[in-house]
């Protein structure tokens, strides 16, 4: 059985994996004033976005994820003519619409894909699994990397379901912002009351940065840091200790917004390095996708690994 992977564009994970595990990006449209960008992790696009130094308007910016009539073109055009089996992996359903559009959507395609596979001379059942990584931007990678894994081994699709859905539900996505004001404008614009105005004061005049998770569906602050570099060496240390404690997937998937390479000077990451090597576990890098920008702001750091349920200790 042919199987295959489609992610939703703020998944971050980087072009040489999307590339190496032949995988289909559910593009999302940036609007920003009268400027359009379509976030699909191509990189061009990307850099054309940081080009602009759009700064404080990204924040009004509109998002429009992948449309439900989208997605079932890129399937019946693509996908179901060239896999049996596609897992669709999406951030998690609480902050986005994608994974509902996903779900409507793959109700028509299964409904109307024999029509196209028979055009082709295909035979045989299509299938189309919409998997919640319960996460956000690298905090949704986790699941990724496992599914890449298990098709490769040429695991079963039940066996693949079942084991995603528990690596989703227990993937920690961490994020450090560098600008509350930003955090907080954006917060407003979606009408999400998270980030107080008095708290974003608070923080810019002491430089006091949130620690912000997402697991399970939820996010919100487990912590909070003097400094965006102190910050970042507080989150890579415990990342750290998490590695050595074990992880689920041998993957610690880390995305910057902006360029990548900034990720190396910054206090702490040498270690989360030494300790990946030292555990056998992949560090993997990637750009932070346009959406993500937009709504955290650009130069935030965000963090995703897989583990049995613990409490978060900063």
């Amino acid at each position: 059985m042919r199987m295959g992977l489609a992610i939703d564009a703020s998944c971050d994970v980087s072009q040489a994996f999307l590339q190496k595990h032949n995988i289909a990006v559910m593009p999302i449209t940036v609007r920003i004033d009268d400027e359009i960008f379509l976030d699909n992790r191509n990189p061009v696009e990307l850099h054309r976005f940081l080009d602009r130094n759009l700064g404080n308007r990204s924040h009004s910016a509109e998002t429009i994820p992948c449309s439900v009539e989208d997605v079932q073109k890129l399937f019946l055009e693509k996908l179901v003519l060239e896999e049996d089996c596609v897992f669709c992996l999406t951030i998690t359903a609480t902050r986005s619409g994608i994974n509902e559009n996903v779900i409507k959507a793959s109700f028509a395609v299964l409904k109307n894909y024999r029509e196209a596979r028979e055009k082709c001379g295909l035979t045989g059942p299509f299938l189309m699994r919409v998997i919640d990584t319960r996460s956000l931007f690298a905090g949704s990678a986790p699941a990724i990397v496992e599914a890449a894994r298990l098709i490769e081994a040429g695991e079963a699709p039940a066996a693949i379901r079942e084991r995603l859905t528990y690596v989703a539900n227990n993937s920690y996505g961490y994020m450090l912002p560098r600008d509350l004001y930003y955090l907080r404008a954006r917060a407003k614009k979606k009408g999400d009351r998270s980030v107080g105005l008095v708290s974003a004061m608070l923080g810019s005049a002491l430089d006091i940065k949130p620690l912000l998770r997402g697991y399970r569906g939820e996010t919100g602050p487990v912590g909070k840091v003097r400094g965006f570099e102190h910050g970042a060496e507080t989150l890579f240390n415990y990342v750290a200790k998490r590695v050595h404690a074990g992880l689920l997937v041998p993957a610690v998937c880390v995305s910057y917004g902006g360029d990548v390479s900034e990720l190396s000077k910054l206090p702490g990451y040498d270690g989360l390095r030494s300790a990946c090597q030292e555990c056998g576990v992949e560090l993997m890098e990637a750009p932070m996708s346009i959406t993500g920008m937009v709504n955290v702001g650009e130069g935030a750091v965000t963090l995703g690994f897989a583990a049995e349920e613990h409490v978060a200790e900063f």
